[in-house]
């Protein structure tokens, strides 16, 4: 049978199937047509595509093709991966590939730099989150999939691709080559403060991530178990694009006894799943804030919005990315997959984190080196007691003072742990001062 008899007997096929299955009469048939009707077109396109192209085409690369076109009508974040894009993205998420070190997303149309891994072809050559690309090896990126602006900027190691991106503020795009290497994001990096303040940045929500974060904030207990054991947790998110919703769950889980972490709700607000914290194993309750910035997102928006919806932590810095849609992976017999956006994630509250984000408690700008530099040139130094609504310190209870919200403090306050501990990191300093504040009450 040719291609067009097969178009016609096929679209027969699925009206006559329709009837069948409605067991009524014509005039009682929905008015939303079949969603498989216009495949009678599709097959004729295919039919003429293969009798008459000038070429013999290749028939994989034409019904991916055409599969990458139905998916990228729905959003974003669907898309199909061909067998070699899906082996990336199961790379992506043990921690290991070949690349230049950069997570990306689709912001108005532009891919995004997301973040940037620490000491990676891309970190080296000065890309910054917020960067958007213009071209990547000489192609538009305006537009382009995530899974083709990934496989292009992945490679093997040693081999090189050109970007020109486009900067905030910065007058002509930027051209930059960077050399791939394989890249290994190590998902937690901890370290004690002065004041026994434990310091946790995660970087990614990956398969190790939970594990990562359990040993350090163990190899911190012990450190400080002499000089009076941890005093407070820092849990840094800023710049985490996010990753893999179990381990997002686990991480919440750690610092939660009970309750709702996330929910997520399908078509028409159908409760899909929601998952809840369990006692078994939840950390004491230390005082703990929450950093995040606008690069923070998805699974990190699930962790910041868990813990600040049940007051386990106050959230410092600025409004998130606002990821709050569910991609589940769904794998075809061919090794090629589907990743396609099934729900929408909801904070215990209730709350939708779709095109919104997490709201901070506190909500900090960061400074730049060459603005904190000229602060301390003039003997400034600005603290959490000028912020609006700051939380009382002990000092502030017994003498009943404090420094005015609306006046910076000179001069570092008696004790000042975070200084020298935290580099020029402004928001860092202040979330800290936070902090210090909920231990001394």
């Amino acid at each position: 049978m040719c291609a067009s008899a097969f178009a016609g007997a096929f679209a027969a096929v699925l009206v006559l199937g329709a009837t069948l299955l409605l067991g009524g009469r014509a005039e009682a048939t929905p008015t939303r047509a079949s969603p498989y009707a216009n495949l009678a077109i599709f097959a004729r396109a295919l039919a003429h595509i293969e009798a008459s192209h000038v070429e013999p085409p290749d028939q994989d690369r034409l019904i991916y093709g055409a599969i990458k076109g139905m998916v990228e009508t729905l959003d974003p974040h669907s898309t199909f991966l061909d067998p070699e894009e899906y082996r990336i993205l199961t790379s992506d998420t043990q921690g290991r590939f070949g690349g230049i070190g950069v997570s990306i997303d689709v912001r108005d149309g532009w891919l995004t730099v997301h973040g940037v891994t620490e000491g990676s072809p891309a970190d080296r050559a000065g890309v910054i989150p917020g960067d958007r690309f213009l071209t990547i090896d000489g192609w538009a990126a305006r537009d382009m999939p995530i899974s083709e602006a990934v496989r292009r900027m992945r490679g093997d190691p040693g081999t090189e691709v050109r970007v020109r991106i486009r900067r905030e503020n910065v007058e002509d795009a930027v051209e930059v080559t960077l050399t791939r290497e394989v890249i290994h994001v190590e998902a937690v990096e901890a370290r004690v403060l002065p004041d026994r303040v434990v310091y946790v940045r995660i970087r990614s929500f990956q398969g190790t991530t939970t594990d990562e974060l359990r040993a350090a904030i163990d190899h911190a207990a012990e450190e400080t178990r002499d000089a009076g054991g941890i005093s407070g947790v820092m849990l840094d998110l800023r710049g985490n694009p996010g990753g893999l919703l179990d381990e997002a769950v686990r991480v919440s889980d750690e610092f939660l006894e009970e309750g709702v972490i996330v929910s997520t709700r399908a078509r028409g607000g159908e409760l899909i799943e929601e998952a809840r914290a369990r006692r078994a194993g939840t950390r004491p309750n230390w005082p703990m804030v929450i950093l995040v910035d606008h690069f923070s997102a998805s699974a990190s928006e699930i962790v910041a919005g868990a813990l600040q919806d049940h007051r386990r932590a106050v959230v410092v810095g600025s409004r998130t990315w606002g990821k709050g849609s569910v991609q589940n992976i769904v794998e075809l017999p061919d090794g090629s997959a589907l990743k396609l956006t099934v729900a929408r994630y909801f904070t215990p509250n209730g709350t939708s984190i779709q095109a919104h984000g997490i709201d901070p408690d506190v909500e900090v700008e960061q400074l730049d080196a060459e603005t904190l530099a000229r602060l301390r040139r003039e003997g400034v130094v600005v603290s959490e007691a000028v912020l609006e609504g700051h939380l009382s310190g002990e000092r502030e209870r017994r003498t009943e003072t404090s420094t005015p919200r609306d006046q910076a403090r000179t001069g570092p306050s008696e004790g000042d742990a975070s200084e020298g501990s935290l580099d020029d990191d402004f928001q860092a300093h202040l979330a800290h001062e936070i902090l210090r504040a909920m231990i001394s009450r």
